[in-house]
């Protein structure tokens, strides 16, 4: 695997008249969580799923896993929650995680039941996911995303509507795949799990406008809490 996961220069994507990304560098080492903050609109998930090969820049280049993107090869080695959950509602929580393993080339079962395990659903397995309350699909999501094992795993707003025990069993799961080699991109706006990241970046208006560790971010914003800094950052304060 390249010293880098994901590699961003210059990245430009625009809908129309709207710049979601304006110009943004990024270099992600590998094996660490990177989280992204910024306020709603800031191109976060534009972000991600240029990363994810969705979407095509159109100007700068977007490298994944040392390979430019989009490219469906590497597709198998990504994996990827979005903020909305994409699952088959007539299909059983197993059933969605054996699917979108088996379009990742898993068909592992003993790994499909250790991911419904994990998401605390083992007892849920077999319910149709049209009825299951918002937080169960979220999580369904979440197995979804890990059941091929991704060496990169792509995470929009992960823990909504997840109980507080649940997610912190989630983020020492990360931390065990981080030093597996396992990369996170993860965006949030839950300040606890922020200071969870190794790194972070602030993105507004499609720009990066800092980034570092939480320490490095308050010692820049001059604050004493990462969300007094998320507010700094917010306000265009000068960094």
């Amino acid at each position: 695997m390249p010293d880098s996961a994901i590699i961003l220069d210059s990245v430009i994507k625009r809908f129309g008249a709207i710049t979601a990304v304006d110009g943004l560098s990024l270099d992600i080492p590998a094996g660490i969580t990177y989280g992204l903050l910024g306020p709603n609109g800031a191109g976060k998930t534009t972000l991600i799923r240029l990363v994810a090969g969705l979407l095509r820049a159109d100007a700068g280049e977007v490298r994944v896993l040392g390979t430019a993107m989009p490219d469906k090869a590497i597709l198998a080695r990504i994996g990827y929650m979005t903020q909305v959950h994409a699952l088959y509602t007539d299909l059983s929580v197993r059933e969605n995680v054996a699917f979108f393993g088996a379009m990742a080339g898993s068909t592992d079962r003993a790994r499909i039941d250790e991911v419904i395990a994990l998401v605390d659903l083992a007892d849920r397995a077999d319910s149709l996911v049209g009825t299951l309350s918002g937080g169960m699909k979220q999580r369904t999501s979440l197995a979804c995303a890990l059941v091929h094992r991704p060496a990169l795993l792509l995470l929009d707003e992960p823990t909504v509507g997840v109980d507080p025990q649940l997610r912190v069993q989630f983020w020492t799961y990360f931390r065990q795949i981080n030093a597996e080699g396992v990369t996170i991109l993860v965006s949030s706006h839950v300040m606890d799990e922020a200071e969870r990241c190794d790194r972070l970046g602030f993105v507004r208006q499609g720009r990066l406008l800092a980034e570092g560790s939480s320490a490095e971010l308050r010692q820049r914003a001059g604050t004493a809490t990462l969300e007094g800094a998320f507010l700094t950052f917010a306000e265009g304060a000068p960094v």
